[in-house]
């Protein structure tokens, strides 16, 4: 499985590469036909505290899956779209057997 991480407007940190890269490796025991993620990191300009988006891109066999979430940090955020993707990734898979 192949992860890119991309930034606008800033420059990622490398824990931060490391903990998606942890987290998205846990989807793997969920699906295990996933191709390629890709991670897109910004930050919005907004007076918000709110303003860090993270996007997961899940590329699987025949089609992808998009999770985007807005959160005050990007562990958060990145957090909250795993467990949404765990959740779209097992729904994907039942649909498969049935």
């Amino acid at each position: 499985m192949k992860i890119n991480v991309q930034a606008t407007n800033f420059n990622v940190d490398q824990k931060l590469v490391d903990f998606t890269q942890r987290k998205i490796d846990k989807l793997y025991k969920f699906y295990d036909k996933i191709l390629k993620v890709d991670v897109f990191f910004k930050v919005e300009n907004t007076p918000a505290r709110v303003n860090k988006f993270a996007e997961i891109k899940i590329g699987i066999v025949g089609e992808s899956i998009v999770v985007k979430k807005l959160c005050k940090s990007f562990e958060e955020s990145i957090d909250l779209s795993v467990k949404a993707a765990e959740r779209m990734l097992i729904r994907h898979k039942e649909l498969l057997r049935s």
